[in-house]
């Protein structure tokens, strides 16, 4: 039986992009998972460049936030880890209007990091701007959520797959992927 994380094309373990994964790795053990958690990289990424001058461009948003969810606890900067609020299927909301949009349901470093800034994990309002200043063609129509579930398989067979679909739906020529 094939190792399945070879089965996803992952780089090899000791192509480690950045340090902090071993104490991440260190922390899931802490909490009883059982193998290392195995983060999904790969040594080969596919690159496709652009077609024509970025003005010209429709350019979509990927982000990992989660829209705000009102009475299920602490979601604002710096709230803590909030599991209440993790979602499960790719989302899809207006790129023409404003969107509340939360990270409590995130694990990221609470200690080092204030987290005040949305337009750091939802850039939409920057990306609306650089279509008015005619730094990009347009914004596409649409904005997608991607589930931060760790299940590779899951990720890769039904994530993917719609966030891809829709992302043609929209006609972008490039997305900005907003992951936190």
């Amino acid at each position: 039986m094939s190792d399945p994380q070879e089965e996803f094309g992952f780089a090899p373990e000791h192509d480690q992009p950045i340090p902090y994964l071993q104490r991440i790795r260190e922390y899931y053990q802490a909490l009883g998972y059982g193998a290392p958690y195995r983060w999904a990289r790969y040594g080969k990424v596919p690159f496709a460049p652009l077609e024509k001058p970025l003005r010209e461009c429709r350019i979509g948003l990927v982000t990992t936030a989660a829209p705000y969810q009102p009475g299920k606890g602490e979601q604002g900067p710096g709230a803590p880890y909030n599991a209440a609020t993790k979602f499960f299927t790719v989302y899809s909301g207006a790129s023409a209007k404003d969107h509340d949009l939360r990270i409590a349901h995130i694990a990221y470093d609470r200690d080092h990091t204030t987290a005040e800034d949305s337009n750091t994990w939802f850039p939409l309002a920057q990306l609306r701007g650089m279509a008015a200043a005619g730094r990009i063609g347009e914004v596409t129509p649409r904005f997608h959520g991607m589930p931060t579930n760790r299940s590779h398989r899951v990720t890769l067979e039904q994530d993917y797959p719609e966030l891809l679909k829709r992302i043609r739906e929209d006609k972008a020529d490039a997305v900005v992927l907003a992951a936190v």
